[in-house]
């Protein structure tokens, strides 16, 4: 997972991640790297700064297709929505 830090995660978090995150699905983010990481590049460069706490709660999200990644998000406005997950980011339950 060492891959994260490109993105700014810090060892502390990825070991958290680690710790508590089923075997499983650590498996599947590794197999999946490459998706995993266009996913978080996506949301790194839409301008949403806390994509790091979103990865971390909704790391299955992460391995969605890239396509329909980016078709839930693309459905709102990107001022109005970075705005809205930085107050809150549990809203993507209900994109």
């Amino acid at each position: 997972m060492k891959f994260l830090e490109k993105y700014d995660f810090n060892k502390e978090e990825i070991a958290s991640f680690l710790n508590n995150s089923p075997k499983k699905l650590i498996d599947a983010i590794k197999e999946h790297k490459k998706l995993v990481c266009e996913n978080i590049t996506y949301l790194k460069e839409l301008g949403v700064t806390n994509y790091q706490e979103i990865f971390l709660e909704y790391y299955d999200m992460f391995l969605m297709d890239h396509s329909n990644f980016v078709d839930i998000f693309a459905k709102y406005e990107p001022e109005d929505l970075i705005e809205k997950l930085k107050k809150n980011i549990k809203i993507v339950e209900y994109l």
